[in-house]
């Protein structure tokens, strides 16, 4: 396959995935404010969304104030932002219509449709509508092109290249989810209890809540949450299946220069494979979650070099 193509295909699923879980990190975040809080602790938690998408100078340069309304807009539709829900749809359709005819037409429509619907929409309309029917959009249209890419496009190294860039993007926002959430949540009230309602939102963010009370059947905690989102295997948002299908895309698609970015791609997968969680949580969780992420990009900074456009 041309690096051309091949690119285009990666960056359209990473793009599509980076919008998906930036609303799902968007609507955890909302949901949290609805509960009482000072308003400086509420505006420090769509602040740590900047920090952790290292967008503060960019922030600072277009809005005088840290709070909500700001950051939504921010994130959502600001055109100028690339790291926005609008900017990253838009860059999805335009790597899917690069590549049209390596796509089946379902998912070509799927992914077009997706941007022009939300071209029309303004995002005073989202707001008055309800931002969280906004982000359960989001999620459902790239639930749909996502199954119509996997239900429809014969599978050969465009579909595994599609599904390499969506499962690096999906392994670093569910780290940077929990990351970000995990100890903002801390223990409230008496010792050893926690706010339900927090946690069930972090878990619902990753389409994690019925899967969590199916595996645990009991309260939420923390260590539990930890451990289904970072080593369960059979997860689907989880580190670990990430890392584990990340393993079998490039087993597809390996070729003479890719031995390290392999070995990398083994080591990460054998670290969570292996790894229990209260080792994890002594060492530390944050230091954890940052290597995670380091690996991640080092993934993907391996795969742009072997596979892709030079300066991809």
């Amino acid at each position: 396959m041309l690096s051309r193509t091949a690119d285009h295909l990666y960056w359209m699923a990473r793009l599509t995935e980076r919008a998906e879980n930036l609303a799902r990190l968007l609507d955890v975040t909302h949901q949290m404010s609805l509960v009482p809080q000072s308003v400086a602790a509420e505006n420090q938690n769509w602040g740590a969304i900047l920090a952790l998408n290292s967008l503060e100078e960019a922030f600072a340069k277009a809005y005088d104030e840290v709070n909500a309304e700001n950051v939504l807009r921010f994130m959502v539709a600001d055109a100028a932002n690339p790291s926005s829900i609008y900017s990253c749809l838009r860059g999805a359709r335009e790597n899917a219509h690069a590549v049209r005819g390596t796509l089946t037409a379902e998912t070509w429509e799927s992914c077009n449709a997706t941007w022009i619907e939300l071209r029309e929409q303004k995002f005073e309309q989202i707001l008055s509508a309800g931002i969280g029917e906004f982000f359960d959009w989001v999620k459902l249209r790239s639930a749909v092109t996502r199954g119509v890419t996997f239900g429809t496009m014969l599978q050969d190294e465009a579909l595994h290249f599609i599904r390499l860039g969506g499962l690096l993007e999906r392994g670093d926002n569910t780290a940077r989810i929990l990351d970000v959430k995990y100890h903002v949540l801390g223990t409230t009230g008496e010792e050893g209890t926690t706010d339900f309602y927090q946690w069930g939102a972090l878990l619902r963010s990753l389409s994690a809540f019925e899967v969590y009370r199916k595996v645990y059947r009991d309260v939420i905690t923390p260590a539990r949450v930890a451990e289904l989102l970072m080593l369960r295997a059979d997860m689907p948002r989880s580190l670990h299946a990430c890392a584990d299908g990340i393993v079998r895309a490039l087993e597809h698609i390996s070729n003479d220069h890719s031995a390290e970015t392999d070995r990398r791609a083994g080591m990460l997968h054998a670290q969570l494979h292996y790894a229990r969680i209260d080792d994890v949580l002594a060492h530390g969780l944050h230091e954890y979650l940052t290597d995670f992420m380091e690996s991640i990009y080092a993934l993907g900074e391996g795969i742009s070099r072997d596979f892709l456009l030079p300066d991809a």
